[in-house]
């Protein structure tokens, strides 16, 4: 078998419960018949132009030639580096592929300026660029796509040459770039940006690296069939009704490696399960763990811990209340997007759009069209500017006490979500802060680099239930770059975004702390300290 579930405890009690109701209903086959009414019929509208992943397998193998050919031409100029520019499912789908086969991509869904300028700045002559993007408004890809061809046209390269689109059809970016004279791959415009690992978005920075993709699509293709049949063992059915259908309903999903291959996957997955779910109030909030993380430990009863292994156990050696999973990672893709819708009828909610994540992109847009003063600090520590949400900072004198103040207010069954705008490359330390922050509160904890997140648990974190607490850090990088044809930089942008959505997040009620540091060590170790 590709792929293979295993469940116990409570997740074995929802899916006892639950398929049958769901093979009665022949969820499968609608889903795979593209059904829009799956949803009810307040989503019925976005559902039926958002499902085209179902036969995205068959669609894309046909993408395959052209895209081994695009590979052995660049490589047979020289060029065997491949960037990204791409956000949310654009850039977490070719990035846990290519991880997991070992391949090297540049992953560039970023804006901070230091970490937009190490990439820039490496191997510009062997380096081509894969710009991704629906439909090519969105403002980070933009700006990526606009730097890569000033750097191109100042090395003396022809950006024709090296910047490779992926769209929608018709999309003004699909229409500029071929203008342009620029390369471009469409992907289907049924296919939402979180359901597009197995379509254009994932396949085409994947092959290009150097990925064999036609491997992946016949990992997908080995369970398409066992998906599609409304029958007790299908492992979309079993896994929708384990991660949504308990009672309680444990809504924080820990997704843990634990000898299997695949590397990334939990990033991926939190992004399609985050941003599908998590809305009018309701969701599941996918954590990325390892199985020593504090909330593996504390048996929460919140908590739905999934681990991702090697090969299946009997049933019975699985840990009491958990799911274990093991398949490739082309079942693996496939099996989750069947499972997020199935989620997303037993919740109740539309899982195909994104209002939040909207409203965050409208946020920043404003500031930086009318490019306000920005508020002032409340106090400053050891170069920390401290600001937040007025409950949290109005009695707090230090940094510690703000944070304090912030883990004090964490509702029952609320979380903590740090959201770092820093260079990711440079700074992978801060990431300490999440299991930290667990220990000290034992309650689960997600972190998230900025502006990457905002395309995955952004929309949990305001449109799912309101128990967030939210630990924002702003960097203040050394050097900033401007961004060609826009009136604003990158770190003008980054500001903006962290900005807009903690603008968001208290329009929303969610209590927010933001510290503003300078981007180097001692800031970051000062941080650090102060959450030990």
């Amino acid at each position: 078998m590709s792929f293979d579930i295993s469940v116990s405890g409570d997740a074995a009690e929802a899916v006892d419960r639950i398929v049958p109701q769901l093979v009665s209903d022949l969820v499968a086959s609608r889903i795979t018949a593209q059904d829009p009414t799956l949803w009810g019929p307040a989503a019925e509208g976005e559902a039926a132009k958002r499902l085209g992943w179902t036969e995205a397998v068959v669609v894309s193998d046909g993408l395959v030639d052209d895209i081994i050919a695009l590979r052995d031409r660049l490589r047979s100029e020289g060029v065997d580096h491949i960037v990204l520019g791409g956000m949310g499912g654009s850039s977490l789908a070719p990035e846990v592929i290519t991880r997991t086969a070992g391949v090297e991509l540049t992953v560039l869904d970023a804006t901070d300026p230091e970490q937009v300028l190490r990439a820039l700045n490496h191997r510009i002559d062997h380096t081509a660029v894969v710009i991704s993007s629906k439909s090519g408004s969105t403002v980070e890809t933009d700006s990526q796509k606009r730097v890569y061809e000033r750097a191109f046209a100042e090395a003396g390269i022809d950006p024709i040459t090296r910047i490779i689109i992926v769209t929608d059809p018709d999309s003004p970016l699909d229409q500029a770039a071929r203008a342009d004279g620029y390369r471009v791959f469409n992907a289907d415009p049924n296919v939402g940006g979180r359901y597009s690992a197995l379509t254009a978005f994932g396949l085409v920075p994947s092959g290009l690296a150097g990925v064999d993709i036609a491997a992946l699509l016949d990992e997908a293709s080995s369970v398409a069939g066992r998906l599609a049949v409304d029958h007790p063992s299908n492992p979309g059915l079993i896994l929708g009704a384990a991660i949504a259908g308990t009672r309680p309903l444990r809504d924080k999903l820990a997704i843990v490696p634990d000898g299997t291959y695949i590397v990334g996957f939990a990033d991926w997955a939190e992004q399609l399960i985050a941003e599908s779910t998590g809305k009018d109030g309701k969701g599941i909030l996918p954590i990325v763990l390892d199985k020593y993380s504090t909330e593996v430990k504390l048996g929460l009863n919140d908590v739905q811990i999934v681990r991702l292994v090697e090969s299946e156990r009997e049933t019975e050696e699985v840990a009491a209340g958990e799911i274990e999973i093991s398949g490739t990672l082309g079942a693996q893709l496939l099996v989750w997007e069947y499972a997020t819708a199935v989620a997303g009828r037993l919740l109740g909610i539309n899982p195909f759009d994104q209002p939040d994540v909207e409203s965050a992109k409208i946020a920043t847009r404003g500031l930086l069209e009318q490019q306000p003063e920005p508020t002032p600090a409340a106090f400053v520590e050891s170069g920390i500017e401290v600001r937040g949400t007025q409950s949290i900072i109005a009695a707090a004198t230090s940094i510690d006490a703000a944070v304090e103040a912030l883990l004090s207010s964490l509702p029952h069954g609320g979380y903590v979500s740090v959201q770092a705008y820093l260079d990711r490359g440079a700074y992978p330390e801060l990431e300490l802060l999440r299991e930290r922050l667990a220990a000290r509160t034992a309650r689960p904890v997600t972190f998230g680099w900025g502006p990457r997140f905002l395309h995955s648990t952004g929309q949990f974190h305001k449109g799912g239930p309101a128990v967030g607490v939210f630990l924002q850090l702003v960097g203040t990088a050394s050097e900033d770059l401007d961004i060609p044809g826009r009136p604003f930089t990158f770190g003008e942008l980054l500001h903006a975004q962290a900005a807009g959505d903690a603008s968001v997040l208290e329009a929303h009620g969610r209590p927010v702390l933001t510290l503003t540091l300078s981007e180097n060590p001692q800031g970051v170790e000062t941080v650090l300290d102060i959450i030990r």
